[in-house]
């Protein structure tokens, strides 16, 4: 298996959506509208693919200078564990350069996960929960 990665495209919402299906993210999955919008709405986007299919996605909102919020790290379930949740977070601290804060909120089952990525818990972070 060779995976490759790409931040050059947004793959098309229905492979969007069935990874986040096969990954088992929390996203509006059945609202095919939405999920397109999250994406035309972002500006950083880096995929991983194994030959045709979409195995991976990091999503983020950045200035390329300050400030970026990776607010999805997808894994297809199967490729889990194999070091492509840690690529696709190296490639986005790669593009927004180590002046840029890289920022996320966890899922509560990942929480073990981001300390052994490198990232800090941070406690002074405020939010207003979005209705749905």
């Amino acid at each position: 298996m060779e995976i490759t990665y790409k931040s050059d495209l947004t793959p098309d919402t229905q492979l969007i959506i069935d990874l986040y299906n096969s990954s088992g993210i929390n996203r509006p999955t059945t609202n095919h509208g939405r999920i397109a919008k999250m994406y035309a709405n972002s500006n950083l986007v880096i995929t991983a693919w194994d030959d045709e299919q979409l195995v991976g996605i990091a999503r983020s909102l950045t200035d390329f200078c300050y400030a970026c919020y990776l607010s999805d790290l997808a894994v297809r379930k199967e490729y889990q564990k194999e070091g492509i949740g840690r690529q696709l977070i190296a490639l986005t601290r790669e593009v927004i350069g180590e002046q840029t804060m890289l920022l996320l909120l966890s899922a509560r089952a990942a929480m073990d996960y981001y300390p052994k990525m490198g990232f800090d818990k941070v406690e002074n972070g405020f939010m207003m929960k979005r209705s749905e």
